[in-house]
């Protein structure tokens, strides 16, 4: 009982665990340094044998190789070789002719296999041209040997085999010795093992168990609990530093997790993306909006790295290792979605002193919107600037043309005057197009909503372009349908949007053809006003872009007819103004279909 009581106790077991420790470490020592050796004697052994045969098969090519005369005189002349050079303790060489015979044998006391034919294995695979041959094998007096054998290549042709037989038996003696001094080594380290555990063991019990007790009650979030100081050797100042490691844990924890809970709720919060890395490059933080921008997982990033993560470039991520990159910008399209975005980074490394960088902290914006409002006012300040040079260069040419002599000339003159007015005209309109613009875009534009006949309305749009069509005999026609007899809408901001419409299709339909206006209801409860026409229609890769402000589809003629590519812009700005939505419609050479809803309104006002 005493007994088993003993071994429940820590002194048993440290002094238990000590000596299987040592023990088990041992045994992996000895079998990896037994193993290690036993490979490489025997990889060395049969290295030599692999070497020896490889010179005798060079010697014996050069013997073997001749006349039958000259050939005899060399099997003497390499049998000296053999018996002497190469004669070793333990170790059969033969040296075989192309058919397997044996010609010369290291062993006098095998002299009786001369003439007769080596059957191994090894033997006929050497003959066939094969190098790597050896074997292991045990005879009949069960020694471990190892065999050899090698072809005899001269001019290309195999002439013979060289094979060597060489006994193991001294290194498997060398094995034994190792092993029984590794035995000797763990029995003594078994005992010296033992006497150890007990004097440690009895040391640091009663410690330990002291240690243990306040150690769960820390654990346990109880951190008034002090350790007994039994005295001032390592023990002591182990419970001295216990209970000064309580009291600084207990202040590290309260600040800890008031920083993290401040740190978490910054980057949670934070409209921008905050990727944290190491010293390595490799991510070690990711908050919540990084992950949506990079359409990510925010634990599958962590340990990956930064630079294939953003798809950097070679020099930039050279630059990203140096800490001189400051800034990226990156294009991220998502998989669920053809609409790119973009991403710009600032990095901002982190330095410690004396050790240079040690991690870098990456700041993601995305600056889609700013980078398309920038490339839009680039697109139509080049626009503005090129719609404004044409008219100004013809005025300048006409205007000197006048200057130098044609003003005089009662013919040209007033043929001129008649384009310079034409392009001043087209300018006024080119810039209170941009003004109503201007003022769209900046919601300056108020809605003055009121009751309006549909039929009444439209009827006054075709009466406006009625000349027109007389005189490339157009016809027009208008269908209202009577759910939708009057609406609420801003009278004249839709007439302009329709006058713009109407106008397009009277330069675009040939004559004889037929503008239709048409007032229905969709099924959304949306008042959908479409204007349709014969005329030559749009290609369809300009479909995507015909609303785009300055866009053409046929420039040259366009400004032939005086267009400024911005009446389709000002349409959908208005129609967007009141709450709906403008689309069309349209094939090549056979007519196009603009159709754009407002809401079904029940009371009028103004509303910006």
């Amino acid at each position: 009982m005493k007994m088993a009581s003993f071994f429940r106790t820590i002194q048993a077991k440290l002094i238990i665990v000590y000596m299987l420790l040592i023990l088990i470490a041992m045994q992996l020592i000895g079998v990896y340094f037994v193993s290690t050796m036993k490979n490489s004697l025997t990889s060395n052994f049969t290295k030599d044998l692999q070497e020896q045969a490889e010179l005798l098969s060079v010697m014996a090519a050069d013997k073997l190789g001749g006349e039958f005369d000259a050939g005899k005189n060399s099997v003497e002349s390499l049998a000296i070789i053999v018996n002497n050079l190469f004669n070793l303790s333990g170790v059969e060489i033969q040296v075989l002719d192309a058919n397997g015979k044996v010609m010369i044998t290291s062993l006098s006391a095998h002299d009786n296999y001369i003439g007769r034919k080596n059957t191994q294995t090894v033997v006929s695979r050497a003959l066939q041209g094969i190098s790597d041959n050896e074997e292991y094998m045990i005879d009949e007096d069960n020694e471990r040997k190892r065999v050899v054998a090698k072809p005899v290549i001269s001019n290309g042709k195999i002439v013979g085999a060289i094979y060597i037989v060489a006994s193991m038996g001294e290194l498997h003696d060398t094995m034994g010795r190792v092993n029984n001094i590794f035995i000797s080594g763990i029995l003594i380290a078994l005992g010296l093992t033992a006497v150890l555990g007990v004097i440690l063991a009895h040391t640091i019990t009663q410690p330990i168990i002291e240690l243990t007790r306040h150690a769960k009650a820390v654990a346990e979030g109880s951190f008034d609990q002090k350790m007994p100081i039994f005295g001032k050797d390592e023990i002591g100042q182990l419970s001295e530093a216990f209970n000064y490691m309580t009291s600084r844990l207990q202040e590290a924890l309260l600040q800890n997790e008031e920083e993290k809970e401040k740190l978490a709720s910054i980057l949670s919060n934070m409209s921008d993306g905050v990727i944290a890395t190491d010293e390595a490059g490799h991510i070690i933080l990711v908050n919540r909006r990084a992950g949506e921008m990079l359409n990510l997982d925010e634990a599958s990033v962590v340990t990956r790295d930064i630079t294939l993560l953003l798809g950097l470039d070679l020099e930039q991520s050279q630059a990203f290792t140096e800490g001189t990159i400051s800034t990226t910008l990156l294009e991220i399209s998502p998989e669920e979605t053809n609409a790119p975005y973009m991403v710009r980074v600032t990095f901002m490394p982190i330095y410690r002193r004396e050790f240079g960088i040690t991690g870098t902290i990456a700041v993601l914006q995305d600056v889609t919107e700013q980078e398309k409002l920038e490339a839009s006012r680039r697109e139509f300040v080049a626009n503005v600037s090129h719609e404004l040079r044409t008219p100004l260069t013809t005025i300048k040419s006409y205007t000197e043309a006048l200057d130098d002599g044609a003003l005089e000339d009662p013919q040209l003159a007033p043929k001129f005057v008649g384009v310079i007015q034409n392009e001043t005209e087209r300018m006024i309109r080119l810039v209170t197009d941009l003004l109503h613009l201007s003022r769209l875009d900046n919601k300056e534009s108020f809605l003055r909503k009121q009751m309006t006949d549909m039929f009444e309305m439209l009827e006054d749009v075709s009466d406006r372009f009625s000349f027109q069509m007389q005189q490339k005999n157009i016809q027009s026609e208008i269908t209202v349908e009577e759910k939708i007899q009057s609406a609420w809408l801003d009278r004249d901001q839709i007439d302009q949007v329709l006058d713009n419409l109407v106008s397009n299709s009277l330069k675009y339909t040939p004559e004889g053809g037929k503008i239709t206006l048409d007032a229905r209801l969709t099924d959304n409860h949306m008042i959908a006003i479409s204007v349709q026409d014969t005329g030559i229609g749009i290609p369809k890769k300009d479909l995507g872009q015909i609303f785009d402000r300055f866009y053409r589809v046929d420039k040259a003629r366009s400004r032939n007819m005086g267009g400024t590519g911005l009446g389709l812009s000002i349409a959908r700005e208005i129609v967007s103004a009141h709450g709906g939505t403008i689309a069309l419609q349209s094939e090549f050479g056979q007519g196009s279909k603009i159709t754009f809803t407002l809401p079904l309104q029940e009371e009028g006002g103004e509303t910006i």
